[in-house]
């Protein structure tokens, strides 16, 4: 897990610096909405780190993560004057913003008193592995990849905002595309998440009814749904949404490859790690779950499932 944060925070600072450096001169629109946006940042992953240090709760940028990029996208919206393309990205990542808060709000991630609420399991199985013992090691990964590298990608994720702001090509087809894609993900993203919520409720229902552990509740896991397409059907729908929404700054510059991408690729490498790292604690608490990653994609849903399935339906009939 530190070498995958090593990697990923080098990242975040390498690829955009190599990019903006072999790409066109910014423009005095595109400087202001940097400046302005990682003005906003910085403040605020320190701030994270600050209280996270204090409190020892380690999930205050999960409180923000899908606040602060409704902010960033309308920061850069009102900065280029709301342009039509501009506003119907700010309008998706308000949407985008509002359904995951509502999901993690239910989970227990907020509370009254701003600094509490539930912490990411990961978080206190990550800090007893051995290399993270000693305190200090412990505060310089929270400072970096838990504050800093975190926070930096919820910015960047919003950059291909920079190359509307100064309107572009008019509205077309790749806008409709995009906007019908993202607003798909994150439709696919919400029926996964319930799945998961309500196989939960199932789950410990069951425990409490029974006496039973977790595992004797169907493996332990969700199969079910979309969770019998692939393993993580919201990780997928999370990469897509922000893959997507690269192709908003291609639809306005008429290029298909510009330095923003770095906000999707990143979060595609993000993903990779973070679910090698749940897969892994997953594995060790259900001896079925080999059983299920080895006929299971991870990401990309195997659809030839669902016409395996209505075939079978068909045959009982």
């Amino acid at each position: 897990m530190k070498k995958t944060a090593s990697v990923l925070f080098a990242s975040v600072l390498a690829i955009p610096a190599l990019a903006i450096y072999f790409a066109d001169p910014l423009t005095t629109m595109q400087l202001e909405a940097i400046r302005a946006t990682v003005t906003i940042y910085i403040a605020v992953a320190l701030l994270c780190f600050l209280i996270s240090e204090i409190t020892k709760n380690y999930s205050q940028v999960d409180k923000l993560w899908s606040i602060l990029p409704i902010f960033h996208a309308w920061n850069m919206a009102s900065i280029g004057n709301f342009n039509e393309r501009a506003v119907l990205m700010a309008s998706l990542v308000t949407i985008w913003g509002v359904r995951l808060t509502l999901n993690f709000a239910r989970r227990g991630g907020y509370s009254w008193k701003f600094w509490e609420g539930e912490e990411d399991y990961r978080w206190t199985i990550l800090k007893e592995k051995m290399n993270f013992k000693q305190g200090w090691v412990w505060s310089l990964f929270n400072l970096f990849f838990i504050s800093l590298y975190q926070m930096g990608l919820l910015l960047i994720m919003t950059y291909p905002m920079l190359f509307v702001l100064e309107g572009g090509n008019e509205l077309g087809g790749l806008d409709l595309i995009a906007a019908t894609l993202m607003l798909g993900f994150i439709v696919y993203e919400t029926i996964a998440d319930n799945q998961q919520w309500n196989f939960h409720l199932e789950k410990h229902a069951f425990m409490n009814s029974t006496g039973k552990s977790g595992h004797d509740f169907e493996g332990g896991f969700n199969q079910r749904g979309l969770w019998n397409l692939s393993r993580h059907p919201n990780y997928f729908a999370e990469q897509s949404i922000w893959v997507t929404f690269y192709l908003f700054s291609v639809a306005a510059t008429g290029e298909w490859l510009n330095w923003t991408i770095t906000g999707a690729v990143l979060i595609l490498m993000l993903f990779q790690g973070s679910s090698n790292f749940s897969e892994e604690i997953t594995a060790s608490k259900y001896p079925e779950y080999a059983s299920y990653q080895a006929r299971t994609s991870r990401f990309i849903p195997n659809i030839s499932k669902l016409f395996r399935s209505r075939n079978k339906m068909a045959l009982k009939v």
